[in-house]
């Protein structure tokens, strides 16, 4: 292994979540993985210590001009008991993406990588075995110099850390309800839509409010300046079948380079669906509806792989997609993607990386 990593194993292991009561985000496992950076110096001091609070300067340039980034993967555990990492080598380049927009220090992509295999290599009795579950992992990077000035951080951390999660659908898939945001904004080109920070996130949690009082999940983005082409659908990439044709919006700098959303296009085009990446207006997605041409709306992403959309809601319109029922094409992709995941089909595109536990 090009890189090693200091370990200090926790003297005071927790005790592992029942497997069918386990939530999002909300239980860690014993272990991170945390390193340095300084200028001058780079990155250095990888290592693996117990999971504890950080210790951080009030002044820490995170705190007050929120420079940091994160990314979000999973491993899996198939039923052979091998650990299964889904493409990180893909988070590790947009990590060096979302580096390069935000002034953070580029960190080697194999060492992404290799720090991530690590730390789960460690809490590998942390990876759930039930089906439907995951280890969900947490890379990100925070500035930690503290200072109160406009302008880069010369000093990081860079850590993971590892949290049990449940199936993301507890009974089953369900098609989701969905508001059309023609209101606020969450990106604009030359903005920062296509990279992982949190202050995207944030700035779309008063449209999300907004949509779950009128009893939708969750919220359909338009541009920041017509307000008319689609872009995500809450933190996940959107997809539109109209007319046998498969439609996501372009990687224009807007929105989210979804891993997820990758892996969906290469399938669909294996399979020789014709899928484009192209603009598409709110009111073509109407119409195509009006027409009975509009079969399915989905969304990809981490968490739930595919998500079906069954209802649409835009002014004074509701629009009820495939009966509310999930589409075939919805079930198809996610039952192929969750496959390969979980080591049950042929991985025909090698995207998946074993993770040898570490004793």
């Amino acid at each position: 292994m090009k890189y090693e990593f200091n370990v200090t194993r926790t003297s005071n292991p927790k005790q592992k979540p029942d497997p069918d009561t386990l939530e999002f985000g909300s239980v860690f496992t014993d272990h991170m993985f945390i390193m340095n950076y300084t200028e001058g110096k780079g990155w250095h001091d990888g290592r693996i210590v117990p999971y504890a609070p950080l210790s951080l300067d009030p002044a820490a340039a995170v705190f007050h001009y929120a420079q940091e980034m994160f990314e979000g993967l999973k491993a899996y555990k198939t039923k052979e008991g091998k650990i299964l990492l889904f493409r990180p080598d893909m988070n590790a380049k947009r990590t060096t993406k979302t580096n390069d927009r935000i002034c953070i220090p580029k960190l080697d992509e194999e060492l992404f990588v290799e720090a991530i295999k690590a730390v789960v290599g460690i809490d590998a009795d942390w990876v759930p075995e039930k089906e439907g579950t995951s280890l969900y992992i947490r890379p990100f990077i925070i500035a930690s110099e503290p200072f109160l000035g406009v302008r880069a951080s010369n000093e990081y951390l860079f850590i993971v850390i590892l949290s049990p999660v449940g199936a993301y659908y507890k009974g089953g898939m369900t098609p989701t309800r969905i508001f059309v945001e023609d209101e606020y904004v969450r990106a604009a080109l030359g903005g920062t839509g296509y990279s992982k920070i949190g202050g995207n996130y944030v700035a779309a949690m008063k449209s999300q409010e907004k949509a779950h009082e009128k009893g939708y999940s969750q919220v359909l983005w338009l541009d920041g300046v017509e307000r008319k082409y689609v872009e995500e659908i809450g933190t996940s990439n959107a997809f539109f079948v109209i007319d046998g044709e498969v439609i996501t919006a372009p990687l224009e700098g807007t929105i989210l380079p979804g891993i997820t959303r990758d892996s969906v296009i290469q399938l669909l085009k294996d399979w020789g669906v014709k899928v484009s990446e192209r603009r598409i207006t709110i009111d073509e997605i109407f119409r195509a509806y009006d027409e009975g041409k509009l079969s399915e709306v989905f969304a990809s992403g981490t968490a739930a792989v595919i998500s079906p959309v069954g209802e649409l809601g835009w002014k004074d319109r509701e629009i009820v997609i495939n009966d509310g029922k999930i589409g075939t094409l919805s079930q198809k992709l996610y039952d192929m993607l969750s496959g390969i995941q979980l080591g049950k089909l042929e991985d025909k595109f090698e995207w998946t990386v074993e993770v040898e536990p570490r004793p």
